[in-house]
């Protein structure tokens, strides 16, 4: 039985993510963005029929493994435009550096603000870094990992869907800022929207979310003992 579900798992979110991938060609929306559209069918389906999360994490585990060498595939988009890395390499470091603290301290002033437990701020504080790293932040600062994971989803899929649009706003359009924009913001999604959009987007976009986890594992501990 157990084997059934996690096939039975594996199979129904390949076919739900093709399906909405088909939707989005067919209407480009941001709210139609695949990864949020998914989410949402999945939760549905699992809510109608009173499906437990462990259950459908038998097979989605397996689907949440490939998250590795996704990452790692991203270096290829970094060889090809390594010329562009190399040309514009302070504007992304100063870029990393300031989207990174900026994601950083509105994360930390709004939970001052309005505030919320202390726990809960530092599970909001790495939001803008992959999910592994997020969670290993948490873990070190006293935050919550679980729920650090779950912010870390809002980050990447608000950013997915809306990104391009707030780029266009500020009449960003330069692959380097539209790259630093969703790598920094939304790391590992926002990369996947950024490599849509173009190679050079995408190639930057990988750089940024490195880079920023590197930097916030280091500064966000030490932010948290001084400032907490």
């Amino acid at each position: 039985m157990t084997t059934v579900f996690t096939i039975a798992s594996i199979v129904c979110t390949i076919f739900i993510f093709l399906v909405m991938t088909r939707l989005y060609k067919r209407i480009t929306h941001p709210l139609l963005v695949p990864i949020a559209t998914t989410t949402f069918v999945i939760l549905i389906f699992l809510l109608i029929f009173s499906i437990p999360y462990e259950t459908y994490m038998l097979g989605g585990k397996w689907i949440d493994e490939l998250l590795g060498p996704a990452v790692v595939a991203l270096a290829y988009p970094l060889y090809q435009n390594r010329e562009s890395l190399k040309e514009f390499f302070m504007p992304i470091l100063i870029g990393v550096f300031v989207g990174s603290t900026t994601g950083i301290a509105t994360g930390l002033y709004f939970s001052k603000i309005f505030a919320i437990d202390p726990k809960i701020m530092l599970s909001i504080a790495p939001k803008s870094v992959t999910t592994p790293v997020a969670m290993d932040i948490a873990s070190v600062t006293g935050g919550i990992p679980a729920l650090a994971a779950v912010y870390v989803m809002i980050a990447g899929i608000s950013g997915a869907m809306f990104g391009p649009l707030l780029l266009k706003m500020v009449k960003a359009d330069h692959f380097v800022g539209v790259g630093l924009g969703f790598g920094t913001a939304s790391h590992g999604i926002g990369t996947a929207r950024a490599l849509e959009i173009g190679t050079n987007e995408g190639a930057i976009s990988s750089i940024a979310m490195i880079l920023s986890a590197v930097y916030t594992a280091i500064i966000l501990p030490v932010l948290v003992s001084l400032l907490l």
